[in-house]
């Protein structure tokens, strides 16, 4: 099932017909990690994005994984004639456990994300120090990689 994902997001990308590098739109892919499902994006701004994730967890006990954080991008600090920003923000998510009580907590999440020129995607790899608050205090450290492409 996940391959066949891959193999339809990237038929996508090929087949789309190149645009301009998206800094503006929603764009919808894949993340791979923790956890491992849909990625979406909103940009708000040119330097500013809604993120979104829905997914299985790969924890012990784990299954629906649900977050959305509110994303800051620093485009300047590497320097490089690509477009790679570095991103961070806070945000929220809410876990289903197997066997027990729904998760609630606050994540924050920091990223590097590569947005090729003449393409309409984005390229991630992030990490997002979590901690649940509800039913009890826990925390732990989340991330992934991946790849979303720009609807126009």
């Amino acid at each position: 099932m996940k391959i066949n994902l891959v193999k339809i997001i990237l038929s996508i990308i090929i087949f789309s017909g190149f645009s301009v590098a998206q800094s503006n739109g929603f764009g919808l892919g894949i993340i791979v990690g923790q956890p491992t499902g849909i990625s979406a994006k909103y940009w708000t701004t040119s330097s500013t994005a809604f993120d979104f994730g829905l997914g299985y967890s790969l924890e012990k006990h784990g299954r629906m994984h649900l977050h959305a954080d509110y994303l800051f991008h620093s485009k300047n600090i590497f320097n490089s004639a690509e477009n790679i920003s570095l991103y961070y923000g806070p945000g929220a998510r809410l876990k289903s456990v197997e066997n027990a009580n729904a998760r609630l907590g606050i994540r924050f999440d920091v990223g590097i994300v590569w947005i090729p020129r003449n393409a309409p995607v984005d390229v991630f790899v992030e990490i997002a120090p979590s901690l649940d608050v509800i039913p009890e205090t826990f925390f732990f450290v989340n991330g992934g990689v991946g790849v979303r492409y720009f609807f126009n």
